[in-house]
């Protein structure tokens, strides 16, 4: 994992909505979040919102802004194109002929966007054999916690997972940021 100073380079404001079960001490979802964020390209004093929230909020902006009906685990709405951020290994060049971010005052720290998380998915996938980067690892409901905060990071600087050479530096990437290796995480 990255040195605290590095994960302290990025700004986390953390809502937790009410009822959700408190899975991780706050600084430690913030600082999961941020880390995956260093790692990802985020640049200096960017600013991110995390949210952890329930299987109702999260069924209702996965059908709004997805199209899907039913919850999902984690969302990221980032608000800046992946051009902004560092190439990395597997991802589409298409993806970097975006137009570049609106431009900000000086000296103001870029908002990268949103993760939302569903606790109650996160609990559910541990304890049913669902949790992991491969969807069939049991494990404790912290440690999808922490996978699904790093994977919505990863999300917001330009990471994806839809082609397998992307996917496969992306997963490498989170067991790195976790501290896991492929058996741990379900995926090889």
């Amino acid at each position: 994992m990255p040195e605290p100073s590095a994960a302290a380079a990025v700004q986390v404001e953390l809502a937790v909505r009410p009822g959700v079960p408190r899975l991780l001490p706050d600084d430690e979802c913030r600082f999961v979040l941020a880390a995956a964020l260093v790692a990802g390209g985020a640049p200096p004093g960017a600013r991110v919102s995390l949210t952890l929230s329930d299987d109702a909020e999260l069924a209702g902006l996965n059908e709004a802004h997805m199209g899907k009906a039913g919850p999902t685990d984690v969302l990221s709405f980032p608000l800046l194109p992946p051009a902004a951020f560092p190439e990395h290994k597997g991802q589409d060049p298409a993806t970097r002929r975006e137009p570049d971010a609106f431009p900000l005052p000086p000296g103001e720290a870029p908002h990268l966007g949103d993760v939302i998380i569903s606790v109650e998915r996160a609990i559910e996938q541990a304890a049913s054999g669902a949790g992991g980067q491969s969807g069939d690892i049991s494990w404790a409901p912290a440690d999808e916690l922490r996978l699904l905060i790093t994977h919505g990071g990863l999300h917001l600087c330009g990471w994806d997972h839809a082609a397998a050479v992307e996917e496969a530096a992306m997963r490498a990437l989170e067991r790195e940021l976790l501290g896991m290796g492929p058996e741990a995480s379900g995926f090889e």
